[in-house]
C-alpha cells in the first residue's frame, strides 16, 4: 500500500468521529449502496466526513487494503471500521448502531432510537 494514501487514510479516520468512504459524496452519491449508507446516517442525525473513492483511484484501492474489505461504502466510527452498508441496515434495524455511537459518545437523533 502507497505509504502516502495510508496516511491520508489514517488522517482522515483519526479527525473525524465519522468516515464514510463511499462513490460519489453525500450530495451526489453514485451508487445505491453508498445512497443507502448516506441515508442511514442522515437519519440518525450524525454528522460524517464524506470521502469520494471515485475522486482519487489511489484512495478507493487503498481503503480496501486498510480495511482488509474488498467493497464500497465502508464506515469507520471513532477509528473503528463498523463495515459496509449492509452491516449499517442490520445494526440499524437492531439498534447496534445507534448504542455503538451512543458508546462512543456521538449524539444521534432521538427519534431514531
Amino acid at each position: 500500500m502507497d505509504p502516502v494514501v495510508a496516511e491520508r487514510i489514517r488522517n482522515d479516520i483519526e479527525s473525524n468521529d465519522i468516515v464514510l468512504y463511499m462513490k460519489g459524496t453525500p450530495v451526489f452519491p453514485q451508487c445505491g449502496f453508498s445512497a443507502q449508507a448516506v441515508q442511514i446516517l442522515n437519519m440518525l442525525g450524525t454528522p460524517f466526513k464524506g470521502v469520494d473513492v471515485l475522486a482519487d483511484p489511489g484512495i478507493r484501492q487503498g481503503i480496501k487494503d486498510y480495511s482488509n474489505w474488498p467493497t464500497i461504502p465502508q464506515l469507520y466510527v471513532k477509528g473503528e471500521f463498523i463495515g459496509g452498508c449492509d452491516i449499517m441496515r442490520e445494526m440499524l434495524q437492531s439498534g447496534e448502531l445507534q448504542k455503538t455511537l451512543a458508546r462512543k459518545g456521538i449524539a444521534t437523533n432521538p427519534a431514531a432510537k
